[in-house]
């Protein structure tokens, strides 16, 4: 019995493999460009969340690794390979799905910025061109009237 991990082990185990499953998934969904900024940031609350979860699983991935680590100490060779590599494939899928999620999130918070920026932008330009709108629907000034003509040199 020395040489097999607790019972705790295994359901480690299937909980990490299970969510990294579901975390892989929700990663999964195409990029695609989307100009609606609620949209956009519904999208980033989920990865800010996913990150969370990530974080809060990490336990278990320590956990798995010291039980490990425990078990090569009182276990044969042959048995505590088979755990080895065990773990060492959900740690390289760990490492990949931080990545990808770290990536995913640079990625949209820099998309989110740019369409602010862009609403933002898009707003003055709008403004603007009511008000050149307005100033181009005003009456002309007579020609004699070098004052209002002047004045109206200036606005331009």
């Amino acid at each position: 019995f020395d040489s097999l991990p607790p019972a705790h082990y295994k359901e480690t185990m299937n909980t990490i493999l299970v969510w990294m499953q579901q975390s892989e998934t929700k990663l999964s969904v195409p990029q695609v460009a989307i100009a609606d900024y609620e949209i956009m940031e519904q999208r980033l609350r989920e990865l800010k969340a996913l990150q969370s979860s990530l974080q809060e699983q990490q336990k278990g991935l320590n956990y798995l690794s010291s039980t490990v680590e425990e078990l090569s100490r009182k276990a044969p060779a042959e048995v505590t390979q088979s755990y080895r590599a065990e773990v060492e494939v959900v740690l390289g899928r760990w490492k990949k799905l931080s990545a990808l999620l770290a990536e995913h999130c640079q990625k949209l918070e820099e998309r989110v910025t740019k369409l602010q920026r862009f609403q933002n932008d898009t707003k003055t330009l709008k403004k603007w061109m009511a008000e050149v709108d307005v100033f181009l629907k005003e009456e002309w000034p007579a020609l004699g009237d070098s004052e209002a003509l002047e004045k109206q040199l200036e606005q331009c």
